[in-house]
């Protein structure tokens, strides 16, 4: 009998321990999700964050050497405590960043990340400790215990990814996680309730926390939209987390943004401005050109403009995200602005990476538009490299041309002269272009093409708010401060080095020009 209750105790051990690993590792990619988001660069949060979070697990199993009695309710209120402070994580995340001074959000973030750690180190231990207490040998307690970890931290991966993300967000994911942290810790009272001292203090404590997390589960996300309210000039009209980023629409009056993982897409006030520079010298320069592609573009402007050459046969767009190529074709505020172009019978959507689609197809394409984010993260990064350009070129007709925006040439010089010098290493001759788009500054393109360049003697003959052919070579002159000429730290003229897979430079300098702006 009474190895009978041993082993069910065991038992609850064991199963307790899978699932606070499963809210752990949940937490720990929240947070990187979190850095991401209102911090920038990707790669460099997530690195950050798991590395404190590792560490602040490392402390807390140090701490809890020091935990020799009253184990479970040591365990209880671990839990108690990596459900408060994870659960109000992304509200709180988002309070800091609205109404703190800059640079507490990412203080606030990296202490939050090292103390849940602690807390879900300090877990563990405590766990084999009670095992091997109840009866079962350390050497199984702990096997035990470590696979009921690391099998919780897979599924916690996928959970996030597939569904928390996606469904709930970040705001309720984290009350979510918090309210099963909770739960474990109340379901492990109940059980263990013989043992302990005090029970009904423990249960009510429980219980208020987690109301607490319930009310933030239902009505955070609701407050913490007028926290986000503040990080947008505009009020938001449509917020959505995709499988891929947060969509963001504003409006004020007539002019409608785009927001894509908080980095602005276009503005209705002067999209025009960008989109008929990054289409029509490209489309005037092709002959005739009948088969087009167009790698991002998921809000469908730039398609418009496309389908004003009647020559069009077939345009091909690929974008990785199915979420914006439906708000493009169903949200008012596009539709106005895309004339639903992406529903018209000559154009194909392929939600795919712009790597492996080039990768896969046979195609060849007169015109190939590259209107892609910014290279603001690693996997960005790829599609700014010289073996990305090579592909591109490689789908290119005799006589076809590319157009890639290239970021700004005024704030981020260097970083839009290194894409310049990346395209031309692929052999293909360039021209480098830009133009003042008010809402985004002076924005930059490199047009390139097997066959010299010369947009003298084009004519645009669709119908457009700003572009001319006396307009196109003025477009071609760029200032003293703007012209490439990049000096070292002895005031000697600079060597850009084009971007490549194994030497993906472009980031770092990415993240120097803009980290002021």
């Amino acid at each position: 009998m009474l190895k009978d209750a041993a082993m069910r105790k065991s038992n609850i051990i064991y199963w307790a321990s899978g699932i606070v690993s499963i809210c752990g590792i949940i937490f720990e990619v929240l947070f990187g999700a979190l850095g991401s988001y209102i911090l920038g660069d990707g790669v460099k949060q997530y690195t950050l964050t798991i590395s404190l979070f590792l560490t602040g697990m490392g402390i807390g199993a140090s701490l809890s050497e020091k935990v020799m009695k009253n184990l479970i309710i040591s365990f209880i209120w671990v839990e108690f405590g990596v459900a408060i402070i994870g659960g109000f994580s992304s509200f709180t995340m988002f309070g800091i960043t609205a109404i703190a001074p800059e640079g507490t959000d990412a203080f606030y973030l990296y202490f939050i990340t090292t103390l849940v750690g602690a807390l879900t180190g300090f877990e563990l231990p405590i766990l084999i400790r009670k095992a091997n207490e109840i009866g079962v040998s350390l050497n199984r307690s702990t096997a035990r215990v470590l696979f009921s970890d690391y099998a919780g931290g897979l599924v916690g991966g996928l959970l996030f990814v597939f569904l928390l993300r996606p469904q709930f967000g970040m705001v309720k994911s984290a009350f979510l996680v918090g309210c099963i942290n909770v739960a474990v810790a109340l379901v492990v009272l109940w059980l263990f309730r013989k043992e302990i001292r005090h029970f009904f203090v423990h249960a009510v404590s429980g219980i208020v926390i987690a109301l607490a997390l319930i009310l933030g589960l239902f009505f955070g996300e609701e407050l913490a939209f007028t926290f986000e309210q503040k990080l947008y000039q505009d009020p938001i009209v449509h917020m959505e987390q995709s499988n891929y980023q947060k969509i963001i629409l504003t409006q004020d009056q007539n002019d409608v943004r785009l927001f894509l993982d908080g980095s602005l897409q276009l503005s209705s006030t002067d999209e025009y401005r960008y989109h008929e520079t990054l289409v029509h010298p490209a489309m005037s320069f092709g002959q005739e050109p009948k088969n087009i592609l167009i790698l991002g573009g998921g809000d469908g402007v730039a398609a418009k403009e496309v389908l004003k050459y009647g020559t069009v046969e077939s345009l091909t767009l690929v974008d990785l995200d199915p979420a914006v190529v439906e708000l493009a074709n169903n949200n008012r505020q596009l539709l106005n602005l895309n004339d639903g172009a992406l529903k018209n019978e000559k154009v194909t959507v392929h939600h795919k990476d712009a790597y492996e689609f080039l990768e896969k197809s046979d195609e060849w394409y007169d015109v190939i538009l590259v209107d892609l984010p910014d290279p603001n993260n690693e996997s960005l990064n790829k599609l700014y490299t010289k073996e990305f350009y090579s592909l591109v070129r490689n789908h290119l007709t005799a006589e076809g041309v590319m157009m890639v925006q290239s970021t700004s040439p005024v704030f981020a010089t260097e970083v839009y002269w290194t894409i310049s010098e990346t395209i031309a290493s692929t052999g293909l001759n360039t021209e480098n272009l830009h133009v003042d788009v008010p809402s985004f500054g002076n924005w930059g393109f490199v047009m390139a093409s097997r066959k010299p360049i010369n947009l003298e003697n084009l004519t645009i003959e669709p119908e457009t708010r700003f572009l001319d052919e006396e307009m196109l070579g003025s477009l071609t002159h760029f200032g003293k401060d703007e012209d490439g000429s990049i000096l070292d730290a002895d005031g000697e003229k600079k060597e850009l080095t084009p971007n490549t897979l194994i030497d993906p430079h472009l980031i770092q300098i990415y993240e120097r020009a803009w980290e002021n702006y």
